[in-house]
């Protein structure tokens, strides 16, 4: 069991570092100075788990106990500050370690909702939480319409499908399982919705039907006659 927890947090910092550097990536695309790239890069890399330590009101957040968070969100801050990065190494690198992340995250987040005497609904928004709250914050900081909101693959909904995988493990004694399994379905998902371009739908926008010309004609009459 230790074991496995050295992997999900060497799994989750690395997460962390990928993320962070995308904070980067956009802090150099807006022509951000040094703090800006630091902070983008701590919202992108920590946001969704402070948010998460915040909700659950378990302690200070992990990001600000455990050093090696920051320091990693801030490693990815100094990267994306040195380097221009871009291009196909850049795409297929981010891709499958995003797609980890967000399956990671958002088990993770179920896991410590569950552990903190919550339920299999709030368990699962944290989880979403976990998984996308740092994205969310990051794009309200630049002034855009956050990514999880519509127009791009499916994110939120993986990360929804994630945590409701471990969810439905916590009822058996497979915890362990439950987490492998969460992950590897988050991930999947999010590599499957960018490969194959799923979205959800927008609005349907249905109204009712306005009445027609002759229908209001003949309601008037009446009140034509009366006068």
């Amino acid at each position: 069991m230790e074991n496995l927890d050295d992997v999900i947090r060497l799994l989750d910092l690395l997460g962390v570092f990928f993320n962070a550097i995308l904070g980067g990536v956009l802090a150099r695309a807006h022509r951000l100075d040094a703090v800006g790239f630091a902070v983008l890069a701590i919202m992108s890399g920590l946001g969704g788990g402070i948010i998460r330590d915040t909700l659950l009101q378990a302690g200070p957040p992990v990001a600000l106990t455990d050093t090696w968070y920051l320091l990693v969100a801030l490693a990815g801050a100094g990267v994306a500050f040195v380097i221009r990065i871009e291009g196909r190494i850049w795409d297929r690198a981010f891709a499958p370690i995003d797609a980890l992340a967000v399956g990671l995250w958002a088990t993770v987040g179920a896991q410590k909702a569950l552990g903190a005497g919550l339920g299999p609904m709030p368990a699962i928004l944290l989880g979403v939480i976990t998984a996308v709250g740092g994205g969310f914050t990051r794009d309200v900081v630049l002034r855009r319409i956050p990514g999880i909101l519509g127009g791009t693959p499916l994110y939120a909904t993986c990360a929804f499908a994630a945590a409701l995988v471990m969810v439905l493990f916590s009822y058996t004694d497979a915890v362990t399982l439950g987490s492998l399994a969460a992950t590897v379905v988050g991930t999947a998902f999010v590599l499957l919705a960018r490969h194959r371009g799923w979205m959800l739908p927008p609005g349907a926008g249905w109204k009712p039907p306005r009445p027609r010309a002759p229908s209001l004609r003949r309601r008037r009459r009446p009140m034509d006659d009366a006068a």
